[in-house]
C-alpha cells in the first residue's frame, strides 16, 4: 500500500499465508489505538489483499489510528492451500489474529471485510463472541447476503453497500438485515466495486466510527 507496508508470512492451517501490515502515521498518532483485520473479496474471482476496496479499508483504519493487517486467502498470491468456501478462510483469519495478538496483545480489535471477506469476518466475529473475545466493531462493505449464509451481526456494525450492486443486490442485504433491525448506508450510483466512489467508504467509516 505504501513504502512502509510490512510484508510477511505466517503459518496457516493449510500452509503459509501472505500478509501485509500498515501502521498509522507516527507523527500524528504515536501510539496505535486499535488493531484492524481486513478481508478481501472472493479468491476465485480475482480477489486479493491488494483489491482497491480492501486497500481503502486498510487506509481508513490507519487514518483512524489502527494497525491495519491484510492477508491473502489460501491459494492467492504467496498463500498456500486452496479455496475452502469460507470455512478454512475463517480459520486462517483467526490464525492471523492470534499472530497479531503476540505483537499487539491489548489493542481493541476491529474486523472488516469486503464481499466474500464480509462473510469470513462475520463468521469470525460470531466465533470470537462464543469464545468471549471482544470485538470493538465490525465493518462490512458489499456484505455477501444471499451469496453465503451470513450470520447475525452486532447492532453497531457499519454496513456500506452500493445502490447499483448487481453482484449482491441491495434487496438481498435488506432481507438479511430486516429481522435484525440494523441499518445500512447506501452509496448512490455505486456498483459492487465502488468504482469512482471509494472515497465515500473512507468518509462514511470515519464519520461513524466513534458514534454509538
Amino acid at each position: 500500500m505504501n513504502a512502509q507496508t510490512e510484508h510477511f508470512l505466517i503459518q496457516g492451517t493449510a500452509g503459509n499465508l501472505q500478509c501485509a501490515l500498515d501502521l498509522p502515521d507516527p507523527d500524528s498518532i504515536p501510539s496505535p489505538r486499535g488493531l484492524a483485520l481486513v478481508a478481501h473479496p472472493h479468491p476465485l474471482y480475482g480477489g486479493t489483499m491488494d483489491n482497491k476496496v480492501a486497500q481503502t479499508l486498510a487506509r481508513t483504519f490507519t487514518a483512524l489510528g489502527y494497525v491495519a493487517v491484510r492477508m491473502n486467502f489460501r491459494g492467492v498470491g504467496q498463500s498456500e492451500g486452496s479455496y475452502d468456501t469460507g470455512i478454512g478462510e475463517t480459520d486462517d483469519m483467526e490464525v492471523l489474529l492470534k499472530a497479531m495478538r503476540q505483537r499487539y496483545p491489548d489493542l481493541p480489535l476491529a474486523l472488516s471485510g469486503f464481499s466474500f471477506g464480509s462473510f469470513v469476518q462475520a463468521r469470525l466475529q460470531q466465533r470470537l463472541k462464543e469464545q468471549a473475545v471482544a470485538v470493538e466493531r465490525l465493518v462490512l462493505v458489499g456484505a455477501a447476503a444471499g451469496k453465503w449464509d451470513m450470520p447475525a451481526i452486532p447492532a453497531n456494525t457499519i454496513l456500506i453497500h452500493g445502490e447499483l450492486d448487481d453482484t449482491i443486490p441491495l434487496s438481498a442485504v435488506f432481507e438479511w438485515l430486516r429481522p435484525q433491525d440494523i441499518p445500512v448506508t447506501v452509496i448512490p450510483g455505486a456498483d459492487h466495486f465502488f468504482h469512482r466512489r471509494l472515497h465515500h467508504i473512507k468518509q462514511i467509516i470515519i464519520s461513524m466510527w466513534d458514534k454509538a
